[in-house]
């Protein structure tokens, strides 16, 4: 269960006899390696204890939608924008009454409506009551509004009725869970991904390089990898951590400096439809790196650097069939920058976020789980506000795709461009076979 790994599970447990089936499902999204926050309705702690998932998920248990504690940490909308998504399991018809009605009376009820994430509900009630054309009637409701609905199964029940309305098996919710991350929407193409800071090497022990901590692309390459897509990332220096992060399905290349990540990137580029240049790369380096350490002798010392190359205008200039999409870091004037890039690099599109003194919203970027993107492409732009880095590179790849599409059909990746990958593509591989 590799797409949870990682993953924000927000588990919203309402008053249903079932509740206590939801230890399960903690353990389940637990061994799947995402981190779990539990919501509990009043009527849940009717028939488990706070303290149960609490202890199983490894988290405070909230419950309150007034809670100082809560609002001075983790309040409704922080916990609402910390999610990847939410599931309700078990999901009462009293609950499920008044998500369709939009009433946000308890926390769980807020979190639902504060939240643009997927939505998942996982109903347990009398098999009347799931019958009933009132519930029905909600639910489809919530179904025309994008909620998804994981069950119910049919079975024998806790009241000894036989019918439809059992809380479907953890194993199986924990399935349906996973498939929410894999839209599909990339699948059949190859993207090529850069990623990270570059370091330009002045001797053996030190380097010219920035604060990039390499997590907005690996997020990038993870939900290109959730949209179906055939994955290879060229990465700069990380963490650890943050290489943690990744899904061995995805191909990773290593490398350390601006013409490394160019000649990898080059080398890959034939295989590639999409390409998406997220990394932080050095615009110089020095001209001379010296084989020895620079001993401290003079006040002062002058570095001659020259420009590297620009990885992202020359695999455009290079591959002109790759759907190109580049970033832009700004400190001020970040559309008229964002907007030189798109025009003089020749791409698709140039997402473009402050970084610095200039991220207000967002403490400097550079380390931080979240970020903002503002997005332009020739003839549109769009805002996504702060939120964590995978989710802002769900929508990106999600746009992405669409654009790609759009591009393909209007002929903007024509033929022409096409053979020129096919013919550079049949020149690689024999060259491979002659090896």
């Amino acid at each position: 269960m590799k797409r949870l790994a990682n993953k924000r599970i927000l588990l919203g447990i309402t008053g249903s006899i079932a509740a206590y089936k939801a230890g399960e499902i903690i353990r389940r999204l637990r061994e799947a390696n995402a981190d779990v926050r539990v919501v509990m309705t009043q009527g849940a702690t009717e028939f488990v204890t706070p303290l149960t998932f609490q202890a199983l998920s490894g988290n405070p248990v909230h419950q309150h939608l007034l809670d100082n504690d809560a609002e001075a940490a983790m309040g409704h909308i922080e916990l609402a924008r910390w999610a990847d998504v939410i599931l309700v399991a078990p999901a009462s018809a009293d609950f499920i009454s008044r998500l369709c009605l939009g009433r946000a009376n308890d926390l769980l009820g807020a979190l639902c409506l504060a939240s643009h994430v997927p939505l998942a509900l996982a109903p347990a009630m009398n098999q009347q009551m799931w019958k009933d054309p009132a519930t029905q009637t909600n639910v489809q409701t919530l179904r025309s509004r994008g909620v998804l609905l994981f069950g119910p199964d049919s079975g024998e029940q806790a009241c000894g009725e036989v019918g439809e309305g059992r809380l479907m098996q953890p194993h199986a919710l924990i399935e349906a869970l996973a498939d929410v991350f894999a839209t599909g929407s990339l699948t059949g193409q190859t993207v090529l991904i850069t990623a990270g800071p570059t370091q330009e090497p002045l001797d053996p022990v030190r380097y010219l390089s920035n604060h990039s901590s390499g997590k907005m692309g690996y997020a990038l390459a993870t939900a290109a990898l959730e949209a179906g897509a055939e994955v290879i990332l060229i990465s700069g220096p990380v963490d650890n951590s943050v290489l943690a992060s990744l899904s061995h399905a995805i191909k990773t290349v290593n490398v350390t400096t601006a013409e490394q990540m160019l000649e990898q990137a080059q080398a890959f580029a034939h295989k590639a439809d999409i390409l998406i240049a997220a990394a932080a790369v050095a615009d110089y380096r020095p001209v001379l790196a010296q084989t020895e350490k620079i001993k401290k002798s003079a006040e002062s010392m002058m570095l001659q650097l020259q420009r590297n190359p620009d990885i992202l205008a020359t695999l455009k200039r290079q591959s002109p069939w790759l759907f190109s999409v580049g970033f832009a870091a700004e400190t001020e004037n970040l559309e008229q920058h964002a907007r030189q890039k798109l025009k003089d690099k020749g791409v698709e599109m140039i997402a473009a976020n402050w970084v610095g003194h200039a991220a207000t919203e967002t403490g400097g970027t550079f380390g931080s789980d979240n970020n903002a993107l503002k997005l332009f492409w020739p003839g549109g732009e769009l805002e996504l506000g702060v939120s964590s880095k995978i989710r802002l590179a769900r929508e990106l790849v999600a746009l992405i795709a669409s654009q790609y599409d759009n591009a393909v059909q209007s002929g903007r990746l024509n033929n022409e461009q096409r053979n020129v990958k096919n013919v550079v593509q049949l020149r690689s591989n024999g060259s491979d076979n002659n090896n």
